[in-house]
């Protein structure tokens, strides 16, 4: 009779080291193996982690990092010549800017981008651009739009309502608020009732092509844990976005100037923004 097999175990340190983000998030479990089974042990948590380094590679960047980002990938997107048309711009009450976006490892369902959402100030959304909230874009669709390439997803909340469900909890695309891929052009002019009547608008950028893309779907919620690390307190999205609770920070400055300089007034029908 052999020495019976006893079982193998790197460790509670080990195991947080190695699969500490992917356990909780990506429901990963943890088995135990007998020793002659220990390098396939090593080599299955070995794979794992590599299959695993696009995604965390994907969400490296600290949130000041994400503020500034989006601030020089709008202002790109801006001087597309035909970019976001001018008149649907000038009616958004909120810009969301996902700069970045890469596709996780594990497939399509676990695809997520992180970046702001800024909002005109004022009771109505009438007054100059305040400051930006951290926000996460997730879902299945997202994965659709992305190749190897680093995409830029940029989304215009074009009534109030569409503004007051993002500001509230997360919000499914198509379910909880209507959406639509946005047409582009000088003037939106032409474009279908869906297009009109949608809550948000989506446009993407890969390899340098910037088009309308659907994002149906997918969902958007707040960031909270990346709020708390850019303003340096625990602040909601209402906080920051409605109630004025923060002063835009120093990363958001070319973000608000550019948007106050592009489209200083909101030109929506004012009923609609009651």
């Amino acid at each position: 009779m052999g020495k019976k097999a006893t079982p193998f175990n790197l460790g509670d340190r080990a195991k947080n080291l190695l699969l500490g983000i992917a356990i909780p998030r990506y429901g990963v479990k943890w088995h135990r193996y007998a020793k002659g089974d220990s390098m396939k042990s090593l080599l299955t948590t070995f794979l794992v982690c590599a299959l695993m380094m696009p995604a965390f590679a994907a969400d490296d960047s600290t949130e000041v990092d994400r503020c500034e980002n989006a601030g020089h990938v709008l202002k790109e997107i801006l001087n597309i010549p035909d970019d976001i048309p001018q008149d649907l711009l000038d009616k958004a009450e909120c810009v969301i800017v996902l700069p970045s976006v890469k596709k996780a490892a594990f497939g399509i369902g676990a695809s997520y981008g992180r970046g702001i959402m800024i909002c005109r100030s004022g009771i109505s959304y009438t007054g100059p651009w305040g400051p930006p909230a951290m926000y996460a874009l997730e879902g299945a669709s997202i994965g659709f739009q992305l190749g190897g390439q680093a995409t830029d997803f940029v989304l215009l909340v074009m009534n109030p309502a569409g503004a007051r469900s993002l500001l509230k909890s997360k919000v499914k695309l198509g379910a909880d608020a209507s959406a639509a891929a946005g047409p582009k052009g000088r003037t939106a002019e032409g474009a279908t009732d869906i297009v009109m009547t949608a809550e948000i608008l989506s446009y993407s950028r890969n390899k340098g092509l910037f088009a309308g893309v659907s994002l149906e779907g997918s969902t958007l919620r707040s960031d909270g844990s990346a709020n708390e690390k850019l303003y340096g307190k625990k602040v909601s999205a209402r906080d920051i976005i409605r109630d004025g609770k923060v002063k835009s920070p120093t990363c958001a400055a070319e973000l608000v100037a550019l948007l106050n300089q592009k489209s200083p007034k909101n030109r929506s029908d004012p009923k609609s923004l009651k």
